[in-house]
């Protein structure tokens, strides 16, 4: 496990098979208070372009991806299904 510093925040940065992820957590750490990081990230998830984000993103990543489980949460933020 590695660490960026990003405007004076360490940012945790996890390698598997080659591939780096950064924490979300920290981020929203610097953010605000470590009490609200998680509400912070709880509205991003929900955040309808994110949601849109994370199911392309899946789409092109994840080959067992199941796109109509996915529907499930499109429902309520109004996106578009898939053509």
């Amino acid at each position: 496990m590695a660490k960026i510093n990003v405007k004076d925040t360490a940012i945790t940065v996890i390698s598997v098979e080659d591939r780096d992820y950064i924490s979300l957590t920290d981020m929203a750490n610097a953010k605000e208070s470590v009490s609200k990081a998680a509400d912070i990230i709880k509205n991003w998830i929900r955040n309808r372009y994110t949601l849109e984000f994370l199911g392309t993103w899946e789409q092109i990543n994840n080959p067992n991806f199941k796109v109509v489980e996915f529907d499930h949460f499109k429902k309520p933020t109004k996106l578009p299904f898939n053509k």
